[in-house]
C-alpha cells in the first residue's frame, strides 16, 4: 500500500496511535487542484487529519467533514472522509503562496489566517454531531489538537507534514494523531511529551524512508506499542451525474429554463475532483418535465 494509516495502542493502555503515510495521495490532490506550494501544504495537512479522524469511526457508514474557514488568502478548505478512508478535499484558493517564513518554511498560518475549524460527524443518527473551535495559528496540526481539546475534551498530540519539491510535486506527506486514554498515568504522559519534543518532523521521517510501522516501532519504542491494524487511504470522490441532476432539480424550473435560454446547455464542475458534467438542452428539458 502506498497511502495508508496504521493504528496502534501502547501496552500500558495509556494512548492510542494513528500514523499515516500519504505522499502519493496528497500529490494527486495537489495536481487536481493545481496548488501552489503553500496551498498544497495546507490542503495536504487537512486531508491527512480528516482521513485519520474518519478511521477513528466505529461504523462503516460514518462520515466526517472538516471545514477550515480563515480570513487569510486561502479562505476555505473542506475535506470529507469515511470510515473506509476514502477522502476528498477542496481548497478555495489553490494559488495562495505567501513569502516563506524567516526559517525558510512555508507560511501556512499566514495563508489560513484567523477563523474557525468546523467538524461535522454523520454517525447515522437523526442529527449529525457538529463541533467547532477557533483556529490557534492556522498551521492546522495545532488547530486540530485545539479542536480535540476544546470540542471533544480529548487531549491529543497532532503532527502533520507536507514537503513540496521544486517542481511543486509532493516529496513527502504524512501525519500522526496520538490520543491520551482515560486512565493514562502521568509517567507515561511525561515520556510521550519528551518523545514528541525530540521527534523529527513527520514529513522528514517519511522522506527518509520511514513507514508508519517503522515510526511506531522505532520512534515510539520506549512506549512499547502494539500495532492493531492498518488500512489503505484513497483519494476518491463520490460525485456522479445522478447526484448533479439532483442539485439541478433543487434549483427549480425557472433557473433551469434560464440555462436553456442562455447557453442551450449547462456544465457543472465538481469542486472536489474537477470532473465536468455536461447537460445538453434535451436533458435540461427532461429535468423541467420531472419537476
Amino acid at each position: 500500500m502506498r497511502n495508508y494509516i496504521v493504528r496502534g495502542i501502547d501496552r500500558g493502555k495509556n494512548f492510542r496511535f494513528f500514523v499515516a503515510k500519504a505522499t502519493d495521495l496528497v500529490n494527486e490532490a495537489v495536481q487536481i487542484h493545481h496548488c501552489m506550494p503553500t496551498a498544497a501544504a495546507a490542503l495536504g495537512r487537512t486531508l491527512i487529519a480528516t482521513a485519520i479522524i474518519g478511521y477513528m469511526g466505529k461504523n462503516k457508514e460514518d462520515k466526517i467533514s472538516v471545514q477550515i474557514k480563515g480570513d487569510g488568502d486561502i479562505k476555505n478548505i473542506i475535506c470529507v472522509a469515511d470510515n473506509s478512508i476514502n477522502v476528498k478535499g477542496y481548497i478555495s484558493n489553490p494559488l495562495s503562496n505567501p513569502p516563506l517564513k524567516e526559517n525558510g518554511k512555508l507560511d501556512v498560518g499566514s495563508a489560513i489566517g484567523r477563523g474557525k475549524m468546523i467538524v461535522i460527524k454523520d454517525l447515522g443518527l437523526k442529527d449529525s454531531y457538529v463541533g467547532q473551535s477557533e483556529l490557534l495559528n492556522g498551521e492546522i496540526a495545532e488547530d486540530f489538537a485545539n479542536y480535540f481539546a476544546r470540542s471533544e475534551q480529548q487531549p491529543s498530540a497532532v503532527s502533520l507534514g507536507v514537503t513540496v519539491d521544486r517542481d511543486y510535486t509532493i516529496k513527502s506527506a504524512g501525519g500522526f494523531i496520538i490520543q491520551v486514554l482515560p486512565d493514562a498515568n502521568e509517567e507515561a504522559i511525561d515520556l510521550l511529551e519528551k518523545i514528541i519534543r525530540e521527534i523529527k518532523p513527520i514529513s522528514t521521517l517519511i522522506s527518509e524512508g520511514y513507514t508508519p510501522e517503522k515510526i511506531i516501532e522505532e520512534v515510539f519504542k520506549e512506549l512499547e506499542i502494539d500495532i492493531i491494524d492498518k488500512k489503505e487511504m484513497k483519494l476518491e470522490c463520490d460525485c456522479s451525474k445522478e447526484k448533479i441532476e439532483g442539485i439541478l432539480l433543487s434549483l427549480g424550473e425557472e433557473e433551469i429554463q434560464s440555462m436553456i435560454d442562455r447557453d442551450k446547455s449547462a456544465e457543472v464542475i465538481c469542486h472536489f475532483c474537477n470532473t465536468k458534467y455536461l447537460f445538453e438542452e434535451k436533458e435540461l428539458k427532461d429535468l423541467i418535465l420531472e419537476i
